[in-house]
């Protein structure tokens, strides 16, 4: 609203002045509209305030703001005091950071000036030495000209005017290159003037406190100007090496070898099309040409030449010394050896053995009367134990073949002659059990010559005693041959070099872990040595002798149990000390590997018709799976050999598994997953494996003697042998007359010449002795009644299921099958 309508405006008292604006609408409307101006508020400082506002000239009170309730003047006066301060101390440090400025940029101008002076003397030095240059070869060209005028025909005036103005032509861009060089350098160097705003760490410090050359980098550069200055720099000569090459090898190895770089070698594998990393392998042809491609020499060498350190080492006569004989104990089994061993070292260890019968080798030392030391070998008389036998036949100086005179010569007999004979031993024969009264040494004698072994008193060359384990006859006599067959044999060693023997027996022992009993052939083996046996390595931890000692070192022929393998090794193998640890574990692993691929080899069939016919058999060979854990690797061994004898065409048994040591969690569970039974040879199961074992209802077997053990694996296998069908002829029919009736069809109306009918049984059908159907009876009725039954005389009624080619004059065959339950041989 206006004033002009007589209406006052509502506003603050005196704080607000009213006006006009004009308002415009479309068209052409107008509006007054009356607005109000609020004006600026103004604080008037009291006049305590003005004067402390006013001298300090800061924000509180040259602002005019009113003093904060409770500040007494004194503390106003502090508060401002301290502003003062505040700000003379800000101008000060912007001062001095702007002189710290100042002073880096005149110290970073004095550093680029100082860069420029050097490299303007460096370019100034670089120009003296080529214009020296440039001079000298200008001085050499102009002599040889010279010399080559001077042989030359005068030249006509022509050729020495064009000859005259040739070499002004020639200076002139020679002359003109240094200004352009100039002029560029000039360019340059305003443009480093332009740019020269980034600093770096070492432009900053000068060089001085930043990374500095070495002095082999300095030597370096010297070398390198020395022989420029001298006419150029040397090529480095070719350093050709020998590269011993493997089989396969890789890329990273191959240059090592060479004394290459791995990047070189890389290169030199794709320009020939071969990509390849560093850590692949290459095989040994393609290896050669890049040898041949660096200048090297190679040398093939195979991954069989890691046992090169173990060669045997051919001793010197004087270095021989003499070592007691070994003697093996051989025989047929409860033919008395092991008592006679007792009989000959007074000690009794049948007593120890289950059931009498010898399950490990043993190995121990007798000093006879006369203070000789026999190394005796006691093998296991079973037929199983034949590898075992072998095996001391092969470290053995003298067999001992032990025979009852009451027995004579038996199976397991015959095998001990032949593995004497095999690995060409001199024998004794001792007649054992003399003493019976049934003994007849006379016999033992007679067949001893059927397998060509002759003895004295047959007028042969092999020694024979008769001996008494009971009574003790004939023991003297047979220590003295055995030192007359050693005298003979001139047994020698050199115990001054790294030992080498042969494991007897191993062992996993639980507290002592692997434990081999090895008997020492060649040099001296002692507590530290580092060797290598079959796939496995060790360190000599301790040897303890046989009986049960602990000693420090064992010389030839005397047999000792080695602690400190890695791991059980395998009855038979060689033990060799080597130098270093390294070369041991190097060995066994090349061994290790050897072993497998031998496996796979031997368990993978190669071409398409072996794989047919190895599924093939599978199909009709019924499997017995067993698992067999021992207490030394000799029984081990020993019971798989026996039980892959089990079994024919039809059913064999698989050992999945065979090991030394406890029967563990881990046998139990690879039972359970091949469903066979666990058997434990002189071992027994933890407690972890026996509630896995009641748990999962595995079978666990223990056994101690391996007479049991073959027999129940036998009865095993025998269940799963097909019973035998056998077929017993109970009645003859001829038809005489076919009927057809309506819901049966074909009936043929029969007499029964022979035996009986029944409906149960199994018929076949005859027609002139050809058998033209088997099968079985629909119906057998008598008249009109169906009958189990028909005696022979009567006549019946028969039906062929799903058959009805009968005629009259057919003869029809009646059987029952009876099924024969096999056992095996």
């Amino acid at each position: 609203m206006s004033d002009d309508d007589g209406k006052k405006t509502l506003g603050l008292r005196g704080g607000a002045r009213s006006g006009n604006v004009k308002q415009s609408f479309s068209h052409g409307r107008t509006k007054n509209v009356v607005v109000e101006t609020k004006r600026k508020r103004v604080v008037v400082p009291k006049p305590g305030a003005g004067g402390g506002a006013g001298a300090a000239g800061g924000s509180v009170g040259g602002s005019g703001a009113k003093r904060p309730a409770g500040i007494s003047d004194a503390e106003m006066e502090r508060r401002l005091k301290a502003l003062q301060a505040a700000k003379a101390r800000e101008v000060e440090e912007t001062a001095q950071r702007e002189a710290e400025e100042k002073a880096r940029t005149e110290e970073r101008d004095r550093l680029r000036a100082e860069k420029e002076q050097k490299e303007r003397e460096q370019r100034e030095a670089e120009e003296r030495a080529k214009a020296k240059a440039e001079e000298e070869e200008r001085k050499a060209r102009k002599a040889a000209e010279a010399a080559k005028a001077a042989a030359a025909p005068a030249p006509s005036p022509d050729e020495q005017q064009r000859a005259r103005s040739a070499p002004k032509e020639k200076e002139a861009p020679r002359r003109a290159a240094p200004e352009r060089e100039d002029r560029n350098r000039g360019k340059a160097r305003d443009d480093g003037g332009r740019r020269a705003g980034k600093l770096t760490l070492n432009q900053a410090l000068g060089g001085e406190g930043g990374r500095q050359k070495s002095m082999a980098a300095m030597k370096r550069k010297q070398e390198r100007a020395r022989q420029k200055a001298m006419g150029g720099a040397q090529a480095r000569e070719k350093v050709v090496r020998d590269v011993q090459l493997p089989e396969a090898i890789t890329v990273a190895e191959l240059a090592n070898r060479m004394a290459e770089r791995v990047g070189d070698v890389i290169k030199s594998l794709m320009s020939s099309g071969i990509m390849a990393t560093q850590n692949q392998t290459i095989d040994a042809d393609t290896a050669e040409l890049i040898i041949e491609e660096f200048g090297h020499k190679m040398t093939r060498v195979s991954d069989a030449d890691v046992e090169d350190v173990i060669n045997e080492v051919v001793d010197a006569p004087e270095d021989l010394q003499g070592r007691p004989p070994v003697i093996t104990i051989m025989g047929h089994v409860d033919h008395g050896k092991t008592s006679l061993l007792d009989a000959i070292r007074d000690a009794k260890v049948t007593a120890g053995e289950a059931g009498g019968i010898t399950q490990h080798i043993g190995a121990y030392q007798v000093t006879t009367d006369s203070g000789s030391l026999l190394t005796f070998l006691d093998t296991p008389g079973h037929a199983a134990f034949t590898s075992m036998r072998s095996r001391g036949a092969q470290v053995t100086d003298i067999v001992v073949l032990v025979v009852a005179a009451d027995d004579a010569v038996m199976p397991q007999t015959v095998e001990a002659i032949n593995h004497a004979k095999a690995a060409k031993v001199p024998m004794i024969v001792a007649i054992n059990k003399v003493d019976k009264p049934s003994a007849n040494p006379t016999k033992v004698r007679t067949d001893l010559l059927q397998h060509e072994v002759v003895v004295e008193q047959m007028s042969g060359d092999v020694q024979d005693v008769e001996v008494s384990a009971v009574t003790g006859q004939g023991l003297d006599e047979l220590l003295e041959a055995i030192a007359l067959q050693a005298e003979i044999l001139e047994l020698k060693a050199n115990p001054d070099r790294a030992a080498q023997g042969a494991v007897i027996e191993a062992q996993l022992d639980v507290g002592r872990g692997p434990v081999a009993t090895v008997l020492v052939q060649n040099g001296t083996l002692r507590q530290g040595d580092i060797f290598v046996v079959g796939e496995q390595y060790g360190k000599v931890r301790a040897l303890i002798n046989d009986k049960g000692e602990r000693v420090a070192e064992a010389g030839p022929s005397v047999p000792v149990e080695v602690l400190g393998l890695n791991g059980t090794p395998e009855a038979g193998d060689v033990l060799n000390v080597t130098a270093t640890e390294a070369q041991a574990r190097e060995i066994a692993e090349y061994r290790a590997n050897v072993a497998k691929e031998k496996r796979a080899a031997a368990g993978a069939a190669t071409t398409l018709e072996q794989l047919m016919q190895k599924a093939k058999e599978d199909e009709n060979i019924s499997e017995l799976p067993i698992l067999v854990k021992a207490d030394v690797q000799g029984s081990a061994e020993a019971i798989v050999q026996a039980l892959e004898k089990v079994g024919n065409d039809e059913v064999r048994v698989r050992v999945l598994h065979s090991g030394v040591g406890a029967i563990t969690e881990t046998d139990v569970g690879l039972a359970e997953a091949s469903g066979c039974p666990v058997i434990g040879f002189n071992v027994r199961a933890n407690a972890s494996a026996r509630n896995t074992a009641n748990q999962k209802g595995v079978e666990i077997r223990y056994y101690s003697v391996i007479y049991d053990l073959v027999d129940d694996v036998k009865a095993a296998a025998s269940g799963l042998l097909s019973a035998e069908i056998r077929e017993n002829f109970i009645g003859y029919a001829n038809i005489k007359e076919v009927f057809k009736v309506t819901g049966v069809g074909k009936v043929a109306g029969c007499l029964v010449t022979e035996g009986v009918a029944r409906r149960s049984a199994g018929v076949r059908l005859l027609r002139d002795n050809v058998v033209i159907h088997e099968g079985t009876l629909k119906t057998l009725k008598r008249f009109k009644d169906e009958v189990s039954e028909v005696q022979s005389g009567q006549e019946c009624g028969m039906a062929f299921e799903n058959y009805d080619d009968i005629r009259p004059g057919d003869v029809i065959e009646i059987f029952e099958r009876e099924e024969i339950e096999r056992t095996l041989d």
